[in-house]
């Protein structure tokens, strides 16, 4: 990192996966978990196959997140 802080766009990447990769005490999840419900990822692999859920399975799996989030927040 440049003492002068003049090369921030380049680390700006990194500091946004790190903070919406980050368990938020009040919600008990990650911000990106709560947004998507996946987790956050370097890298993988492309070849893995992996079963593609309906548009109905994620919207109920979603409103599952959104409901325990709302209550962690709740109790915070």
């Amino acid at each position: 990192m440049d003492h002068r802080q003049k090369n921030w766009p380049e680390w700006l990447a990194s500091a946004e996966f790190a903070v919406y990769n980050k368990v938020h005490t009040a919600m008990k999840v990650s911000p990106f978990i709560a947004n998507y419900e996946g987790e956050l990822r370097m890298g993988g692999d492309i070849r893995k196959r992996e079963k593609v859920e309906s548009m109905t399975e994620f919207v109920e799996r979603m409103k599952k997140v959104y409901e325990e989030v709302e209550v962690a927040l709740k109790k915070a």
